[in-house]
């Protein structure tokens, strides 16, 4: 997941306009549990008799990932995955890999780590992905 940091101003763009396309992408998401791909996504929709390209699907999905919309990680493969955000806020998931669980985790320590290592090298206005996989207590 990539989030502005607290300095930085909001991202352009990370609201997508009130279609009809939209909002029922952000319905499916809030009827699926778990992190999804984009294809499953627009299969769901297409299910529900939604007319809508998976070029569309992909657009809105990465503009609604910049906010507080949606959650977006990468999985072990490098596929994103999207699942609607329950919480809000900068935050990071520990995913299993056998199952798919995912446990929203707040990272304090990690969100200093960034800062100090981007402002060693010079860099300002920094945003960071951290992705942690393993096996949750059921599949361990």
């Amino acid at each position: 997941m990539t989030t502005p940091s607290p300095q930085s101003s909001p991202a352009r763009g990370t609201r997508v306009r009130g279609t009809r396309q939209a909002e029922a992408l952000v319905s499916v998401l809030g009827n699926l549990t778990g992190f999804h791909s984009a294809q499953d996504i627009h299969a769901e929709l297409r299910r529900r008799g939604e007319r809508v390209g998976l070029t569309t699907v992909y657009r809105h999905l990465q503009v609604l990932s910049q906010g507080d919309t949606v959650d977006a990680i990468r999985d072990e493969n490098g596929e994103t995955l999207y699942r609607r955000c329950n919480t809000g806020g900068h935050h990071h998931h520990v995913t299993c890999r056998a199952c798919g669980r995912s446990v929203e985790v707040e990272g304090t320590a990690v969100e200093r780590w960034a800062e100090r290592v981007a402002a060693e090298a010079g860099f300002v206005d920094v945003d960071h992905t951290v992705e942690i996989f393993g096996r949750c207590p059921d599949c361990a």
